[in-house]
């Protein structure tokens, strides 16, 4: 039937949106995990200062919408490079000796963390929902079958870019081979000369500053609250596993698979357990291919 097709290709499309804003937040926190086999519990958390900071700026400061992203992306990098530098540094500065208790600290502290900086702006900026500007004032576009807002259609491009340009950077620059060294084995990579904590910090920081622009460009659409990075970081998680630990390309069809079922699923089965499915989804990914899309069924640590 048409108009059948029409609704599917239009459910499709918006999954797809979904699953870049989705991508943006897991990369991060794949690039962590890559880099030093830990969860980030304070992901989050990265996601809601750079919604804050973009709604913020464009409303308070009066700064353009446009400098507005620019200015959570910078601002979500502050916060990871300030993590690195403040809680994460005592985990690999004595890497060798630490053991099983790098994972417990890793979780007490991160945690820790997310907590602090839920409260931290809950008692500053209050506990009452913002909402961002657009990025564009469009209200309705037609692509197709499909009808979306200016500034949905805006900052799904925007998404798909950093995505690519993320890509780009792990995959071809200085840097990003030197991420992919230490991420394979640090001592060897630290023999080699690479110094892995500057590594660390850039890890952080750029995962810090893809999650506060995920939330930046999420503003608009989502109502931003103190504890709005929560279910983001949920599904972050069930994407780094779903994709395959440590896995960016796993990260990304991962991500845009969960859009694209979040999607069909809350029309199909029930709009009110759309946050459920991922979690329902990584249960069957534990049970039935526990390395995920992309990883690994054996690694050494």
């Amino acid at each position: 039937m048409p108009g059948q097709r029409v609704l599917n290709i239009d459910l499709f499309v918006n999954g797809l949106i979904m699953g870049s804003f989705y991508a943006l937040m897991a990369i991060g926190l794949t690039l962590i995990f890559g880099l030093l086999r830990i969860v980030n519990f304070a992901h989050g958390e990265f996601y809601m200062i750079g919604a804050y900071a973009y709604t913020l700026a464009a409303l308070k400061l009066g700064l353009s919408v446009w400098l507005g992203l620019p200015v959570a992306f910078a601002v979500g990098g502050i916060v990871g490079w300030l993590t690195e530098r403040t809680l994460m540094r005592p985990l690999y500065a004595g890497y060798a000796s630490w053991g099983l208790m790098k994972d417990e600290y890793a979780v007490v502290v991160t945690f820790a963390l997310s907590l602090l900086l839920i409260n931290l702006v809950d008692k500053v900026i209050g506990p009452y929902a913002v909402r961002g500007p657009g990025l564009v004032d469009i209200p309705r576009i037609a692509l197709g079958p499909v009808m979306l807002t200016g500034h949905k259609l805006i900052a799904t491009i925007v998404a798909f870019a950093m995505i690519i340009a993320t890509a780009l950077f792990i995959r071809y620059s200085l840097w990003g081979r030197q991420i992919r060294a230490v991420a394979q084995n640090r001592l060897g990579a630290s023999l080699a000369g690479i110094d892995a904590t500057k590594t660390s910090s850039i890890i952080f920081t750029l995962s810090g500053a893809l999650a506060a622009l995920s939330g930046a460009l999420l503003a608009p659409i989502i109502n931003t609250t103190p504890d709005v990075g929560s279910f983001p970081a949920i599904k972050s998680y069930v994407i780094v596993v779903l994709g395959g630990m440590g896995s960016i390309p796993g990260s990304i069809v991962a991500s845009l698979l969960l859009g694209v079922l979040e999607s069909f699923g809350a029309v199909y089965i029930s709009y009110d357990y759309r946050d459920a499915f991922g979690l329902a989804i990584l249960i069957l990914v534990l049970l039935l291919r526990p390395q995920g899309l992309f990883g690994e069924k054996g690694r050494e640590v």
